[in-house]
């Protein structure tokens, strides 16, 4: 699948000596690198960020994708992946520890192929360069962007505004060539809009501080029932593009950053999810 959305922000990243093309990483490197550019440790989070796997020291030859599942862990094994770089990965705060049933399935076919597992986050959503929401700001084409949105200590989205403002028709549209799939909308705020607030994924709770900062409009992944009347009473425009389609950015830009850096071989695959 072509990569759609933002082009890469630069900025300064940690210094180390890039390995020539068609290279390899070893597995402790990249985990550190990664640790480092995506700020891992900065805040809480839901998951462990970094490396949850252990597989073959030696890496070269990546798979990035959205959500860490038994699907993407057999397609990674027939391209002969070395590890597997994801948003969401397999252990969440609440889940059981034990390795039954289905997420021994899936561990089992991350030993069989030898393959590392590596996943980030909240990191990954709020990176300024290579998060989910950095690169939307980007790709709508806000003027002014801002961290946005604090969670777990830290703001995850990001707001910005629109100069010359948009037609709400006009946002519509972005929104479904940016995450490729039309959005679930209440469109309940001004035309044209002039303001936006993104924050990817399960965000909805996140829409109460778009409706404080005076935002006109705001992105997230998921709609809960209540939403509807909120953004109604409120008049704010309320989008939701797909938990899975607002989270597609950030790693394929982070697994283009990977292959320039290290000279690794990088592919994304894709598992849709239309929720």
């Amino acid at each position: 699948m072509e990569r759609t959305g933002a082009t890469l922000i630069t900025t300064d990243q940690p210094q180390e000596r890039p390995t020539p093309p068609h290279g390899a990483v070893e597995r402790d490197r990249l985990a550190r690198y990664l640790n480092d550019l995506l700020q891992s440790e900065a805040s809480k989070d839901y998951c462990p960020n970094g490396l949850q796997v252990e597989g073959r020291p030696e890496i070269r030859r990546l798979i990035t994708g959205v959500s860490a599942c038994r699907e993407l862990f057999e397609e990674a094994r027939q391209a002969s992946a070395d590890a597997i770089l994801v948003h969401h990965g397999i252990f969440w705060r609440g889940d059981s520890p034990t390795l039954t049933g289905m997420q021994y399935r899936r561990v089992k076919e991350l030993f069989a192929g030898e393959m590392n597992l590596l996943a980030y986050h909240l990191p990954l959503d709020r990176h300024p360069t290579f998060g989910n929401n950095a690169l939307a700001a980007v790709a709508f084409g806000l003027t002014e962007h801002q961290p946005f949105a604090p969670l777990e200590g830290l703001e995850i989205g990001f707001k910005g505004r629109f100069d010359p403002p948009i037609s709400a028709d006009e946002l519509i549209q972005r929104c479904t060539k940016i995450y490729g799939q039309s959005p679930l909308t209440f469109r309940s705020g001004p035309d044209p809009v002039t303001s936006l607030g993104i924050v990817s994924g399960g965000a909805q709770r996140e829409f109460y501080q778009a409706i404080r900062e005076g935002l006109d409009a705001f992105i997230t992944g998921e709609v809960s029932e209540w939403v509807m009347n909120v953004a109604r009473e409120e008049g704010v425009h309320y989008l939701a593009a797909g938990h899975y389609a607002t989270e597609r950015l950030g790693v394929q830009a982070l697994g283009e950053h990977l292959a320039e850096h290290f000279g690794i071989e990088v592919s994304f695959i894709d598992i849709p999810n239309p929720v």
